[in-house]
C-alpha cells in the first residue's frame, strides 16, 4: 500500500493535498491465494478499512468504535452491504499554501467537492463518464437537484464527525514561501472587485 496519491500536473496541481481522483486514491495490492482469487475491487474503499481488514485476517474482531469496515468479503468477491460514499477533508496548512481546506463527498459514481476560504467555486463531477474531473457539472444547467443533495449531505456528514470546527494547526517544519522578489507583480485585482469607500 502507497502512503497516498500523488498529482504530477495534473488538473495544474503538484502533491497530494487535493480531492481530486489522483490525489484521493491510494495504491493497494493485496495477495494471500489461502483467503482470496485474483480481482478488483470496485467499492469505494478507504484506508480506515485497512485495520479492521488486518484484525479480520489474523481472526480478531475490530473494537466498537473503531472507523472503518473490514473489506475482505469484497476481496472475495462477495456481494455484502458496504458504505455508498465517502467523506474526504483536508484541512489548510501553512506549510503548505497552495491547498486550501476541501471537503468533498465520493459517491460510487458522483464526487461532490467544497472548497472552504476561496471564492465560491465548488466542483461536481460523474465520474462514471468523467474520470479526469475535467467537466464540472456546477457549469452547467440541470444538475442542481444533485449537487443540493450531495452538498446537503456532505456537512451532514461534517456536522456528525466535528468536521465543521476548521482546526487551526501550529507552524511546523518550513514553510512554503516561494515569492521571488525579482518576479513579475500579482496580477491586479478586477475592478468589480473593488468598493468605493463609505463616508
Amino acid at each position: 500500500m502507497g502512503d497516498n496519491g500523488f498529482m504530477f500536473g495534473e488538473h495544474g496541481l503538484i502533491d497530494k493535498r487535493a480531492a481530486y481522483e489522483e490525489s484521493m486514491r491510494v495504491p493497494l495490492l493485496v495477495r494471500c491465494p489461502s483467503l482470496f482469487k485474483p480481482g478488483v475491487v470496485e467499492q469505494v474503499v478507504a484506508n480506515i478499512d485497512i485495520a479492521p481488514t488486518m484484525l479480520a485476517c489474523a481472526g480478531l474482531e475490530a473494537p466498537d468504535g473503531m472507523a472503518g469496515a473490514n473489506m475482505l468479503p469484497l476481496i472475495g468477491d462477495q456481494s455484502v452491504p458496504w458504505r455508498k460514499d465517502l467523506l474526504y477533508e483536508y484541512y489548510w496548512e501553512r506549510n503548505f499554501p497552495q491547498t486550501p481546506t476541501v471537503h468533498a463527498l465520493r459517491e460510487d459514481r458522483y464526487k461532490y467537492v467544497h472548497f472552504h476560504g476561496i471564492w465560491d467555486l465548488d466542483e461536481l463531477y460523474d465520474l462514471a463518464v468523467d474520470p479526469h474531473e475535467s467537466d464540472n457539472l456546477l457549469a452547467r444547467p440541470g444538475h442542481e437537484a444533485l449537487a443540493d443533495r450531495m452538498s446537503n449531505k456532505l456537512f451532514e456528514l461534517l456536522d456528525g464527525t466535528g468536521g465543521m470546527q476548521i482546526p487551526l494547526s501550529a507552524d511546523a517544519g518550513e514553510r512554503n514561501e516561494l515569492r521571488d522578489p525579482a518576479g513579475p507583480p500579482g496580477a491586479l485585482f478586477p475592478p468589480r472587485f473593488f468598493r468605493s469607500p463609505r463616508r
